[in-house]
């Protein structure tokens, strides 16, 4: 590849007709990029960004898509990101104006997610198990997939994009890639292989090589056009209760969450045996307990000195985290979800299932394939419930019993959710207090840190939390 040193950006050693246009789509992105809400670099400038592999997929005579993977530079930072890039020869493709790439000298050129003319070519290339220029477009083993669908993409994801076929599959493209098999596709492979109920199958996927490493690009699945998302459910049954007047406990009025809490609570304990039967389990050693102390220290730290409202809750969490260490064996790790919360879950006819297995999004690829405590997914949708019952909170002025009213909702349905979770795994997760406390707060700290630097009227959130878990105790 070669340098292009007045820009910071590369162009990919392509040395066909796509070669300038890719040169100038390169050039563009750095300006481009920040406005895209799945672009994960926003808290820094972008560098420079290169091309790492283009690849032209079928699109019909008069138009052009193309499969682009660049590097993207932010001083000491390096990460690699996928776009479709779409042109047309004969029309204005109905896609938003945020969609278009400005280019230069070249031609007019567009993020093609939203163009339903040309994504419906990759639910095809699916179907039809094809290779691409080193780009793998392959159905699961059994799938059979109805081509022809026209797909439109779902508006309100982040991270990724996904597009929906014809009511009947889900594709997601993944786009900050890393290395290897994407952990998504990974555990719901391993999920389908014990029939788990609490997934949407996996249908196929589209991979390929990154720096000599296989790399997944998407994974279409069984897609749930009836289903509620939980997120939207909890927070329904938290208006209404804040709405009533009556004042009565949220266990008694009709918009009572707890009976799906509870059933939420079983099905994550039915997933993390059915990943516990599929992947295993081991124990975790002193030194792995003490390795998780150093991380959770090191990460208050950090954000200690990012946010001084945190400051003054240093010292008990620094108690909490280090009671860690002291825990007695056996602590049982394994596969688990890593990000799990109320907008990864769904609710159908047949009961919830779990979306989104990557882990989080700002953890690195080591600590996504780490194996953890089933409790740490435990905690993440206990701190869910925090943030949807207090969500309606923010940005208004105090009202006498509101927080308490928030505070009395969130504690009932996160009851409700452990109970569910013991019923079904014969273990209450509340008899770990120490590590589910832990675990909480980490998360919590975590939180501080995203909505100081994305959304900080939102901070009172995990503050509020870290308060009450910190002089209250779990």
């Amino acid at each position: 590849m070669s340098e292009n040193p007045t820009t910071g950006s590369h162009r990919a050693d392509t040395s066909g007709p796509q070669d300038d246009l890719v040169t100038q789509i390169a050039e563009a992105l750095p300006a481009w990029l920040p406005t895209q809400r799945w672009f994960g670099g926003k808290d820094r400038e972008i560098t420079g960004v290169r091309a790492l592999a283009a690849t032209e997929l079928p699109a019909g005579d008069d138009a052009l898509l193309l499969h682009l993977v660049v590097e993207v530079e932010q001083g000491d930072r390096r990460e690699p990101y996928q776009l479709l890039i779409g042109h047309r020869d004969d029309q204005v493709p109905d896609v938003p104006a945020a969609a278009s790439i400005p280019l230069a000298n070249g031609p007019a050129v567009y993020e093609a997610s939203g163009d339903a003319d040309l994504t419906c070519h990759l639910l095809d290339l699916i179907a039809s198990s094809t290779a691409v220029d080193g780009v793998e477009f392959a159905p699961e083993p059994g799938a059979e997939l109805e081509s022809g669908l026209r797909g439109h993409p779902i508006s309100t994801e982040q991270s990724n994009t996904s597009i929906v076929y014809g009511g009947q599959y889900i594709l997601k493209l993944f786009r900050k890639l890393t290395p290897g098999t994407n952990k998504d596709l990974v555990l719901h492979r391993a999920l389908r292989e014990v029939t788990s109920d609490h997934i949407a199958d996996p249908l196929g996927s589209i991979s390929g090589e990154l720096a000599g490493e296989p790399v997944t690009f998407g994974m279409l699945q069984r897609f749930m056009p009836d289903a509620a998302d939980g997120w939207v459910m909890a927070t329904t049954s938290v208006r209404d209760f804040m709405a009533d007047p009556s004042g009565l406990p949220p266990g008694e009025l009709g918009g009572d969450f707890s009976g799906e809490a509870y059933r939420l609570g079983k099905a994550v304990a039915d997933v993390h045996a059915d990943l516990a039967q599929a992947l295993g389990t081991r124990d975790a050693d002193a030194d792995e307990l003490a390795d998780t102390v150093d991380a959770m220290l090191e990460r208050l730290e950090r954000v200690v000195g990012e946010v001084p409202e945190l400051a003054e809750h240093a010292d008990p969490l620094v108690a909490a985290f280090r009671a860690v260490a002291s825990v007695p064996p056996p602590v049982t790790v394994q596969s688990v979800h890593g990000d799990l919360h109320l907008g990864q879950v769904l609710r159908t006819l047949q009961g919830w299932l779990l979306l989104d297995f990557e882990g989080e999004p700002a953890a690195s690829v080591v600590e996504r394939a780490s194996l953890r405590s089933p409790l740490r997914d435990v905690a993440g949708m206990l701190r869910s419930f925090d943030y949807a019952a207090q969500q309606l909170l923010v940005g208004q002025p105090d009202e006498e019993g509101q927080a308490e009213r928030a505070a009395a909702w969130a504690e009932h349905n996160r009851s409700a959710f452990c109970d569910g979770y013991a019923k079904e795994s014969g273990h209450d997760p509340r008899d770990q207090d120490v590590l589910l406390r832990a675990f909480e707060l980490d998360k919590a700290v975590y939180e501080v840190a995203y909505e100081h630097a994305n959304r900080p009227d939102w901070l009172l959130v995990p503050l509020a939390s870290i308060r009450r878990l910190t002089t209250e105790g779990s």
